[in-house]
């Protein structure tokens, strides 16, 4: 649905992005991660027609969309939210109404209870920041877009909303096959909403793949031996190790049961395989690239 390839865009001689290639599915929940100045919210730009790229191409459905309307079915809820300084809930409400032609009225109400708290007649901006957010959301889903696009979505929100907003979200793509294109930091929320996952740095998609995928080419082992640990296999590609007395743990890249085999081989003591979290993964990936953890 989404095309991203070979996407350049330099602001004052700075490389924002250089030569991105980005691939979101139909009716996907595609979590994009990557730490600060990677890239990120200027992507998101392109994809809502913002900013016009100076190289490749951003295509929706096959179309660009920079400057093309049919395309742009889509509903952005960004960090920093915007709405008329003397805007209540109802009169945003009328204007997504003559912006978005699939605006479901009777949805707006049916899922006004998921917002008890918002006061449909006080002006948005003398809301607090949580309730502006529920407010975007609300809105944001009435207007039953083709893609939602969400920048640390439910960043400001307490615990008991931030799951009701992502039951909303999750029921919409279930009935609707709705795209869902999440930029975050919380990789743990991340990870048990979103089916496929890129990872971001200066400028590029440097891994891109769905999250079982991604979790299943990389796992950490602890091992203990007898004496000290045997001389590794040359084809075994550890990206971190520690120890702590006797017990070694590294962080490997590979199927778990080769390297679980491969290991076997060395007699170890005991020896454990575990899934990594999302969050370890990008810890890790992010490490061999230079961005890491310094004593």
């Amino acid at each position: 649905m989404i095309q991203v390839e070979n996407l350049v865009k330099t602001f004052d001689g700075f490389r924002a992005l250089d030569g991105a290639d980005f691939h979101v599915k139909k009716g996907a929940i595609y979590g994009l991660v990557g730490p600060n100045g990677a890239g990120k919210s200027t992507l998101i730009r392109h994809l809502t027609g913002i900013y016009k790229q100076d190289e490749g191409s951003v295509l929706i459905d096959g179309e660009p969309v920079f400057e093309n309307p049919a395309v742009k079915e889509i509903a952005y809820i960004p960090d920093d939210l915007f709405y008329f300084a003397q805007a209540d809930t109802m009169e945003m409400k009328k204007f997504y109404e003559g912006i978005y032609p699939n605006f479901d009225a009777g949805l707006f109400e049916k899922i006004r209870e998921a917002f008890p708290s918002i006061d449909t007649k006080q002006t948005i901006r003398r809301l607090s920041k949580g309730m502006q957010k529920q407010v975007a959301f609300w809105l944001a889903i009435s207007a039953r877009p083709q893609i939602l696009i969400l920048d640390e979505p439910v960043d400001g929100l307490d615990p008991v909303m931030r799951r009701q907003i992502w039951s909303l979200i999750l029921q919409d793509v279930t009935e609707h096959g709705t795209t869902v294109l999440v930029s975050s930091h919380n990789l743990r929320e991340l990870e048990d909403v979103c089916d496929h996952v890129g990872i971001m740095n200066h400028g590029k998609i440097i891994i891109e793949r769905s999250l079982s995928e991604l979790q299943s080419s990389i796992c950490k082992i602890q091992a203990a031996f007898q004496a000290e640990m045997p001389k590794l296999p040359k084809d075994l590609e550890v990206l971190h190790m520690s120890t702590t007395g006797r017990v070694h743990t590294m962080i490997v890249r590979g199927e778990p049961k080769q390297i679980k085999e491969q290991f076997t081989v060395l007699n170890p003591m005991l020896m454990d395989v575990l899934p990594l979290s999302l969050e370890e993964i990008f810890i890790y990936e992010m490490e061999r690239k230079g961005y890491g953890v310094y004593d």
